[in-house]
């Protein structure tokens, strides 16, 4: 896959890399055409194992490009948004949205800048690695609107809600070890790139029904009351316990060997 979007798959490890980077990764309907191409491409590869998510030269990803938007007729050309086009989201919101409902962990290495629609895509990851000095912001109000490619919805389950009011209200930028002291980044190393990468290469090697039943149990508790989540966990463990990768993580950690894991069914 080449464009706007470049993706390649190694060892079970898909990297997707935003690359506009003349327009710092800017997100205009080429962008968003090829991050939902990216989603729709690794979602269904049985082999894949874990996902990094990261943007070519300066930047992570400015937003917005509000030149495409003013081509729009200052966004005209984006109305009807409620109408649900992929699942429980839209096509914008699903840009971000898609990480979460990916099967496997998705990591985000972070730098330069996450602004806007920018800082929504990384926050559809489930883990984010900023290098020092990255700046974010949910800086929608600056343009008059609000964050709607699904930042409300995992924001509330990251930071206090006084803190999200805050951001949201003033769009003002945070540098990464703000972002790290408020909830909104996992880790701030130097090379986050080469985090994320290490990172999926050790989550790569266990147990992909393991990996995938616990992505799903972590997306279901942010949304379902405790008992129903309670269930799900034993739902979920009836499935892995006894089966053939979970034996063989066993067996290899026993024996002191690298395990050899089936692709999930």
């Amino acid at each position: 896959m080449t464009g706007r979007v470049v993706v390649t798959v190694a060892d079970g490890i898909a990297e997707v890399r935003l690359n506009r980077p003349d327009k710092m990764n800017a997100l205009d309907p080429g962008m968003f055409d090829g991050l939902l191409a990216a989603a729709e491409r690794l979602g269904g590869d049985a082999s894949l194992r874990a996902v990094v998510l990261h943007g070519e030269g300066r930047a992570f990803c400015a937003g917005l490009d509000m030149a495409s938007f003013a081509a729009m007729g200052g966004g005209n050309g984006i109305k009807g948004l409620a109408p649900r086009t992929h699942g429980i989201a839209n096509r914008f919101q699903y840009a971000a949205w898609a990480w979460r409902e990916l099967p496997v962990p998705v990591i985000a290495a972070v730098h330069g800048v996450a602004y806007g629609g920018g800082l929504q895509v990384a926050l559809g990851a489930d883990m984010r690695y900023a290098a020092p000095g990255t700046k974010f912001s949910v800086m929608e109000i600056k343009w008059g609107l609000v964050p709607d490619m699904a930042g409300t919805q995992v924001l509330r389950h990251l930071m206090r809600d006084d803190v999200i009011r805050d951001l949201t209200f003033t769009g003002r930028v945070v540098d990464a070890d703000e972002a790290l002291s408020l909830g909104l980044v996992t880790r701030v190393i130097d090379d986050p790139l080469a985090a994320a990468r290490a990172a999926a290469a050790d989550i790569a090697g266990k147990s992909p029904d393991a990996m995938r039943a616990a992505k799903r149990l972590l997306n279901r508790a942010s949304v379902v009351e405790p008992g129903a989540g309670l269930i799900a966990e034993s739902v979920e463990q009836d499935v892995l316990i006894g089966s053939p990768n979970q034996l063989e993580a066993v067996a290899a950690n026993l024996e002191k060997r690298k395990p050899a894991f089936r692709d999930p069914a």
